[in-house]
């Protein structure tokens, strides 16, 4: 018997109209459904009509074990579909012990992509997000806040993406006014639902609209930070051997050349170069080393 295959399906991360016709055909036809909370998942079938799927309980407390269960299913030539409660599972989200689970039994996993807050919110952001950083659900304590933004401080990418509670957000973005304080923000509330709010700027204006709000502490939030300032990346440390590889293949020198080129350039010291072509013409009879042929 062929083992069936895991889907795994995105959902709407607010408006209901979001699910994708492919991610309904398969919640139609699977023969179980993994779901993040079951009581969430009822009410999106139910508000599509869809009957009789039989729903497993698959979340961070339950995973491991479910996982088994539902590997078990697929084993017996079972389809099933996982799903949380809004946006990509996998994506700071339940899913990925189950996901692993199938890959390493051998059943085939397909993903049916669709909705998911982090990148809804950095479409709508005005951010330029070729380079971006995703760092999930921010913790719970200022000062575990402050180390992961000085973290964000010296990374590479401009660009952080952060998931946070309503119940915090507001000492959350006082926290970045501290440490971050000329960065931009957009902080999007509840994307896609009815009361939909974005809030965009310096540290100091957001958190102003934030303490305005007298609905501050409901929704879902997604919180976008852009430095001002992107430190520069490190050089890489390469060997003496190494760069004078990497000049001869790049540029078509001889090695002897090449120890000029680096030495002017002023890459490393011309003696530490030209002993460096001595132990390349030994490893590999490379010529032009500055030795007589």
């Amino acid at each position: 018997m062929d083992n069936g295959t895991l889907y795994v399906v995105g959902t709407p991360i607010g408006n209901l109209g979001d699910l994708s016709p492919r991610a309904l055909e398969t919640l139609r036809t699977a023969d179980l459904i993994a779901a993040e909370d079951t009581r969430t998942t009822a009410q999106l079938l139910a508000h599509y009509g869809v009957t009789g799927a039989r729903i497993l309980p698959c979340h961070k407390f339950n995973e491991q074990e479910a996982a088994g269960e539902i590997v078990d299913a697929l084993q017996r030539g079972e389809s099933a579909a996982l799903v949380t409660d809004a946006g990509m599972p996998c994506v700071s989200d339940p899913g990925y012990l189950l996901v692993q689970a199938a890959v390493c039994a051998g059943v085939p996993v397909t993903v049916v992509p669709g909705p998911c807050a982090a990148v809804a919110a950095l479409a709508v952001s005005g951010f330029n997000a070729l380079s971006f950083a995703f760092y999930g659900f921010l913790p719970r304590t200022a000062g575990e806040i402050r180390k992961v933004l000085r973290r964000v401080a010296g990374e590479y990418a401009p660009l952080s993406v952060f998931y946070e509670s309503p119940n915090r957000i507001a000492e959350t973005v006082e926290l970045i006014a501290g440490e971050l304080p000329d960065a931009e923000l957009c902080v999007c509330n509840d994307l896609t639902k009815k009361f939909e709010r974005i809030y965009r700027g310096s540290p100091a204006t957001v958190l102003a609209e934030l303490r305005e709000n007298p609905n501050v502490r409901k929704g879902e939030y997604v919180l976008l930070l852009r430095r001002s300032s992107v430190p520069e990346p490190e050089r890489e440390t390469l060997s003496p051997e190494a760069l004078l590889v990497e000049r001869m293949v790049r540029q078509g020198l001889d090695a002897r050349d090449a120890v000029s080129a680096l030495a002017k350039e002023k890459i490393a010291p011309k003696g530490v170069l030209y002993d460096a072509s001595l132990r390349l013409r030994k490893l590999f009879g490379t010529k032009g080393d500055g030795d007589d042929d």
